[in-house]
């Protein structure tokens, strides 16, 4: 029973995959107009038609549906994810040299805002009706109610180009040739603005999820056996309330990562952070579209797979889940 469970999941994220990678694949041969005129219409050359047959047999448009998806699929495959003809260079490696700036600024920002997110909601919670949860509440659903793209150029404006206490664009100095300490400075002093940025966007989110998981929690039958034990407040709100009005957050996180990397888009815009984001916008702006492709390819896999890491993880931190249905 238990395997068959696992071979059900294996089986949904493996056609979820195949799926997504063929719609990929699919949608831009479905917009109106040509491919090719489309592909290099932002390049100031002129397309003859020997040329333009050329690049048709070049990307294999000559060929069935079929033998250009078994084609895509080989070249996946081998982890070629196509060639930029805007920056004239391999799609694979464009997105692997962006890839770890937007890593280091999702995954530092998911953590921090999941802890202030946490500890704010188990906090008001508690304190429900009091001055803390009301401040609390009506500070969070102000700042919820302000895009990320008006707080990024708040940031800007002020701490960069006001007073100058941190760079205005890129993740570091160029020709800084800095080492050791003075490199990670520099790194951390670029990352602090879209840092707190994507981090401040996502706080009311996490706060408002874990505030109202809480208020259900402790209505529970179990925190009035924690009490009638003689435990301590801190114990019963931390280790018994808030570790149950945890669970839902974990769900949350697949469906939230997706909306984090559309904020980074954005963010890594305004910063000019060369992560991801600023390699889509780029990508758009262009129409280079396999290096579009290319990274909604890496885009679903990583969403995809944060969802697998989050179902087996889930059942660790609840067996309960394994019995339900």
């Amino acid at each position: 029973m238990k395997w068959n469970r696992k071979a059900k999941m294996v089986t949904v994220y493996l056609f979820t995959i195949i799926f997504l990678i063929f719609l990929n694949f699919l949608l831009p041969r479905l917009l109106p107009g040509d491919v090719i005129l489309a592909m290099y219409s932002g390049q100031e050359i002129l397309i003859t038609e020997e040329m333009y047959n050329e690049l048709v047999i070049l990307h294999g448009l000559d060929k069935t549906l079929y033998e250009q998806f078994s084609i895509y699929l080989t070249q996946l495959a081998h982890g070629d994810l196509g060639y930029s003809y805007v920056f004239h260079a391999s799609t694979t490696d464009l997105i692997l040299a962006a890839l770890p700036w937007t890593l280091l600024l999702v995954v530092t920002s998911f953590i921090l805002s999941a802890i202030a997110g946490i500890v704010l909601g188990v906090e008001s919670s508690w304190r429900r009706g009091g001055k803390i949860d009301k401040s609390l509440l009506v500070s969070m659903l102000f700042v919820d109610g302000v895009p990320s793209l008006a707080i990024g150029v708040i940031f800007l404006s002020v701490f960069s180009l006001k007073f100058g206490w941190f760079p205005t664009a890129g993740a570091m100095t160029p020709y800084s040739n800095a080492e050791g300490i003075a490199h990670i400075k520099d790194v951390l002093m670029h990352l602090v603005l879209p840092l707190s940025t994507l981090t401040l966007s996502q706080i009311p989110g996490d706060y408002l999820m874990i505030r109202n998981s809480m208020m259900l929690t402790i209505r529970e039958p179990f925190i009035l056996t924690a009490r009638a034990k003689g435990l301590t407040e801190r114990k019963i709100k931390y280790f018994h309330a808030a570790r149950n009005a945890i669970l839902p957050f974990f769900t949350r996180i697949g469906i939230r990562l997706t909306y984090v990397l559309t904020g980074v888009l954005f963010i890594e815009t305004i910063f000019a952070y060369p992560g991801l984001g600023l390699l889509t916008y780029e990508a758009i702006s262009n129409r280079d579209l396999p290096l579009i492709q290319g990274i909604l390819v890496v885009s679903v896999l990583l969403v995809l797979l944060v969802n697998i890491v989050i179902d087996i993880f889930y059942k660790k931190i609840d067996p309960r889940i394994e019995y339900a249905h």
